[in-house]
């Protein structure tokens, strides 16, 4: 991360403190290696996972009051994982796992930027089969749905890593894909409800997407 400009930040939720380190703006890019270039990540999305997002800091909002007690979550494509770092801090157990190269890297400065222990992380996509993630009772992610493909993909990757009871909760922009998404889960055993997240004062713009909440009982 040398040679990269990066910033940090502090956001608030309540009473607890996340700091951050994130990519100082959209046009940062490194990969001497051309290890993000064979994964298929071309510079102009390379730095889309090291930037906050308004639907990231909507998904943590709603999972700051979220009430998970035992269960297992898992933030899918989580880029800064600001969601993974809150729960993190809350004591939940919470897994992170993104397709970028370089998310683990920050996701381990972060955590140890806010003091905390080491939050699980693999690198994977959604058409991978050979991770070692497992099953979890609640899947969480923001802003994943950017092409008609990524539908059956995140499908096939919430059954593989779901509980026959787990509940999947994902925010989206307004990409135009939530009923689709909605549709391919169905099949699989959930029922969707779609909300506006309340109070996003927080955000320096009106949120047009919106909170899709999956839910599958055993």
């Amino acid at each position: 991360m040398t040679d990269l400009r990066v910033c940090y930040q502090t956001i608030e939720f309540g009473n607890i403190d996340i700091h951050l380190c994130t990519l100082r703006n959209k046009q940062e890019f490194h990969d001497p290696d051309g290890t993000a270039e064979k994964l298929g990540i071309s510079s102009a999305t390379w730095p889309i996972f090291g930037i906050i997002w308004p639907s990231s800091l909507v998904l943590a909002h709603h999972m700051s009051n979220y009430d998970i007690g035992a269960k297992r979550v898992l933030e899918i494509g989580c880029g800064t994982a600001l969601s993974s770092l809150l729960l993190n801090k809350k004591n939940i157990d919470i897994t992170a796992t993104d397709y970028h190269p370089e998310t683990k890297n920050f996701l381990n400065r972060n955590t140890k930027l806010n003091g905390d222990n080491a939050i699980p992380f693999e690198r994977t996509g959604w058409a991978d089969s050979d991770d070692t993630l497992g099953r979890f009772d609640i899947i969480i992610g923001s802003d994943l749905l950017y092409e008609d493909e990524h539908v059956q993909l995140l499908t096939n990757f919430i059954q593989e890593h779901s509980n026959p009871r787990c509940e999947v909760i994902i925010v989206d922009p307004g990409r135009g894909r939530k009923n689709k998404l909605a549709k391919k889960l169905l099949e699989i055993g959930y029922a969707s409800t779609f909300s506006k997240p309340e109070h996003t004062d927080y955000l320096d713009s009106v949120f047009k997407g919106d909170i899709l909440i999956f839910s599958r009982t055993d």
